[in-house]
């Protein structure tokens, strides 16, 4: 309900112009609160804070992270708990001093001791766990677009999150006379914008990675996708890096690798980086073994943990086009599946504007490949610096790319600057018998999934019935389970059967690491989206070839989850104590508007009669596939 207009507390008379520009504020203010019914809400501007503050908590705010996100969040840099103390040894009763031993104890001076800090102040002068990330920062840039990257650096430094920049300059050919001079100036661009921005630099300008394989690399039969760097380095080599790090300073390092003969010289930045993420890594795990019992990295203040959690990609050029998107970025990329389809997919008239996006792109798959399974790339602008912070608390896309594509075609927070999501991911594959599913694994998906055990003998005689087909997750940390409901006698055909969304479930590690968008796009690539071109990913099953059918599920009224339904879905009915949601099939959607003239579809058209009703009859009458609660 729209809150009653502010009472007028002067009695002197109004005139016409402030009159029409109170009108103007009221309308806008009416729209804007029509419009936050879709839009995420972004507070108002503290006034009494310096400008950079401000943008960074409003970063922070239009972050918008959830209860998830935060959790994860805390869980990689929030204190760590520190071990219980031990009691300290009593002391034994002693005899009251006499009055000669009270004056011997005032001439004696007292030892020096240094009182330790209270845990409230060391929590606030040491308030959270610092990790790492390897920034590129590929210029040349502007000063001024140098400014807004180091702002972008000191915002993550605030949280967190120290970054090791190495500085490449595309337009700045190899082999030139003065190409080491140039690098120089150029890494001290970067350094000078750092501490202009308030954050300690330190120009780290000799090599630190050396040329060529890791030893052993050429012996190694592990099957892998990924591209071995073409450099490496050792954990010895590291210590510029572990000192500035340790000082609070951020290392900012040139393209430079010792060769063979232990000359410098300037090698591509994409080598510099997967090695340093590989030797950061190996690095990482050989602190963490030095340690034992209850001791662990983070009981030391001074220590950083040296694994890079994020790998960052600072362009002009912002993510890598998308085929779905007539060239604007891809918002969320699955390495694993969508790798190679990318590269066939990217058009050569994109070359011109984005020349080291395929580049990037290998560079991500090779560097996530030494990362943790939770760590993420992201490929941005330099005008998006708000994106990093909104990457680092969510680790989520800056939209999401599941949501209904005529949404992400219309959204105008979509530019040739939105950033690129990249995630290690897993693979998708479509089976589409009952044979072909490992029951004890989907069992286990499905009963941690929902925190109810499964009734197996009526769910696999109706799968064995109705099953359409799963798509399956990696190895089986998601899944959704689609059937094909019949439907009464006398049914249109355009409605019968029923395209039904049996299950769809994802392990608890993995909500939150990119794996429910990926199974929900998949879905939308077999159901509802099938027929059109930017459903051609190749996930195992049509690859975008049949036609398109609308796909209906149920959920409680009270399930959490149903907020991410209402994005996803066309619409909604409530039925009791159920909520029943639907996706129309896109391809039919295009026809019937292009059959209006593109007047948009504001009635009920005649394909849509009795649809509900079916529906609710079908769908509410599906028996549950779990066994009672106790």
């Amino acid at each position: 309900m729209l809150s009653s207009s502010a009472r007028i507390t002067s009695r002197a008379p109004v005139s016409s112009a402030a009159r029409h520009a109170r009108s103007a504020q009221t309308f806008k203010a009416f729209y804007a609160t029509i419009r936050s019914l879709r839009q995420a809400y972004e507070p108002p501007e503290p006034d009494d804070l310096e400008p950079s503050e401000k943008d960074f908590i409003l970063s922070l705010l239009r972050a918008n992270p959830s209860l998830r996100d935060t959790k994860s969040y805390l869980a990689s840099f929030g204190p760590r708990p520190q071990p219980p103390q031990r009691p300290a040894p009593k002391e034994e009763e002693k005899p009251l001093p006499t009055d000669n031993a009270v004056v011997a104890q005032a001439e004696t001076k007292p030892p020096d001791i240094k009182p330790s800090p209270s845990p409230v102040v060391a929590s606030i002068l040491n308030p959270v766990y610092r990790r790492t990330a390897l920034v590129k920062i590929q210029a040349p840039f502007t000063d001024r677009q140098l400014e807004s990257i180091a702002r972008g650096m000191v915002y993550l430094e605030k949280l967190g999150l120290l970054s090791v920049i190495v500085v490449e300059n595309d337009q700045l050919p190899k082999g030139e006379r003065g190409e080491r001079a140039s690098l120089m100036d150029e890494t001290m661009r970067v350094v000078n914008a750092l501490e202009g921005q308030g954050a300690r630099a330190r120009p780290v300008l000799g090599a630190v990675v050396r040329l060529g394989p890791k030893p052993g690399d050429e012996d190694s039969t592990e099957p892998r996708d990924y591209i071995l760097p073409e450099a490496h380095t050792f954990p010895s080599d590291l210590v510029h890096i572990r000192s500035a790090l340790r000082a609070g300073e951020i290392p900012v390092l040139p393209p430079l690798a010792l060769d063979s003969f232990c000359r410098s010289v300037r090698v591509d930045a994409n080598d510099v980086i997967a090695a340093l993420v590989r030797g950061m890594g190996e690095a990482a795990a050989l602190d963490s073994s030095q340690f034992h019992g209850d001791e662990s990295p983070s009981l030391f203040p001074d220590e950083i943990d040296l694994t890079p959690l994020r790998l960052m990609i600072i362009t002009r050029e912002g993510g890598v086009p998308s085929y779905a998107r007539q060239g604007l970025p891809h918002l969320l990329i699955n390495l694993t599946s969508e790798y190679s389809y990318i590269r066939e997919t990217f058009d050569p008239r994109w070359k011109p504007s984005h020349p080291t996006a395929l580049s990037n792109l290998e560079l991500a798959r090779t560097c996530l490949a030494f990362m943790p399974p939770t760590s993420s790339a992201v490929m941005v602008s330099h005008r998006s610096p708000s994106h990093l912070i909104g990457n680092l608390i969510t680790n989520r896309p800056a939209v999401s790319s599941s949501l209904p594509h005529a949404l992400l075609q219309g959204n105008r927070k979509l530019t040739p600057h939105t950033p690129t999501l990249l995630r290690r991911g897993l693979p998708i594959r479509v089976v589409r018998r009952v044979d072909e599913i490992d029951k004890a694994k989907m069992k286990v998906l499905l009963e941690q999934s929902f925190r109810r055990e499964l009734s197996e003998e009526a769910f696999w005689a109706r799968m064995e019935r109705d099953l359409d087909f799963v798509i399956i997750a990696g190895d089986y940390a998601g899944a959704a389970i689609v059937t094909r409901e019949p439907c009464p006698e006398g049914v249109p055909s355009a409605i019968s059967p029923i395209t039904y969304l049996d299950k769809f479930a994802v392990l608890p590690s993995h909500q939150g690491d990119g794996t429910v968008d990926f199974l929900w796009v998949a879905l939308h690539d077999e159901t509802y989206g099938l027929g059109l071109p930017f459903s051609a990913n190749p996930n195992g099953g049509k690859e975008g070839k049949g036609e398109g059918r609308d796909l209906v599920w149920r959920s409680r009224a009270d399930n959490p989850v149903n907020k991410w339904y209402f994005e996803r879905s066309t619409g909604h009915v409530r039925h009791g104590d159920w909520v029943l949601f639907w996706c129309d099939a896109e391809v039919r959607l295009k026809t019937e508007e292009g059959r209006r003239a593109n007047a948009g579809l504001s009635y009920l058209m005649d394909w849509e009669r009795g649809r509900l009703q079916t529906w609710c009859d079908v769908v509410m009458k599906i028996p549950s596939s779990w066994k009672p609660k106790n």
